[in-house]
């Protein structure tokens, strides 16, 4: 049986438990995981070489929140010698510190423009229709925080983002990626920006692009 290691908690804002209950947890029994749930970052101390896929919904409060060395250096090894990641949103702004955490990640938050907290509408396109995260996956619209990032431009880009320039001018037309894989050694790592509210994770299309994404990084799904 395909063995996962949720951590998730933190910062209030992102329900990381209200998402686990409601969301995560039932994906990862549809898929047939064995999932062993941890709301301590300490976790991350032990050997992790033993599962295949470690997934990340951890939310900093502060910008000087990071993982300590022997933390970065376990996770990044695992995932080295073949341990999937799965994250999704607050992922790419946790740990801000620890760059290697956010070279492994693929990106880092950087801001939302619209603003902290609003449910601001925006589109996002599928950019690879090929992709197996992506099969029957549509482009989709939410009402959330539309991430802008700093993205390694080794990902392999599944989705993208438009900015308006609504709140920002200079940024009209520019576009920032919203899904992404990359591999890391022998491990696999998919992250999703969308999900700072329930019903945007809850949207079919989301749901469908992360399920997928979960299996590929797992290594249940080609």
């Amino acid at each position: 049986m395909t063995r996962v290691l949720y951590l998730y908690g933190g910062w209030p804002g992102h329900k990381p438990y209200q998402v686990a209950e409601e969301w995560a947890l039932p994906i990862f029994k549809n898929l047939g995981f064995d999932v062993e749930e941890t709301n301590d970052i300490f976790s991350l101390d032990a050997d992790l070489t033993g599962y295949d896929l470690i997934a990340l919904n951890w939310n900093n409060a502060l910008l000087s929140e990071g993982l300590t060395a022997a933390q970065e250096s376990n996770l990044l090894g695992a995932v080295e010698a073949g341990t999937g990641i799965a994250a999704w949103h607050g992922a790419a702004a946790a740990f801000r510190t620890s760059l290697k955490y956010h070279w492994l990640l693929g990106g880092s938050f950087l801001e939302h423009p619209a603003g902290e907290g609003v449910k601001y509408p925006y589109g996002v396109t599928i950019t690879d229709t090929d992709h197996p995260i992506t099969a029957g996956v549509r482009d989709f619209r939410v009402a959330s925080e539309q991430y802008y990032m700093s993205v390694d431009p080794n990902n392999h880009v599944l989705a993208e983002s438009t900015f308006t320039g609504e709140h920002l001018s200079w940024l009209d037309g520019k576009t920032i990626p919203q899904a992404w894989t990359r591999t890391w050694g022998e491990g696999r790592v998919f992250y999703s920006a969308v999900g700072h509210d329930l019903d945007d994770l809850q949207n079919p299309d989301v749901t469908r692009l992360c399920t997928q994404g979960f299996a590929w990084a797992a290594r249940t799904s080609d």
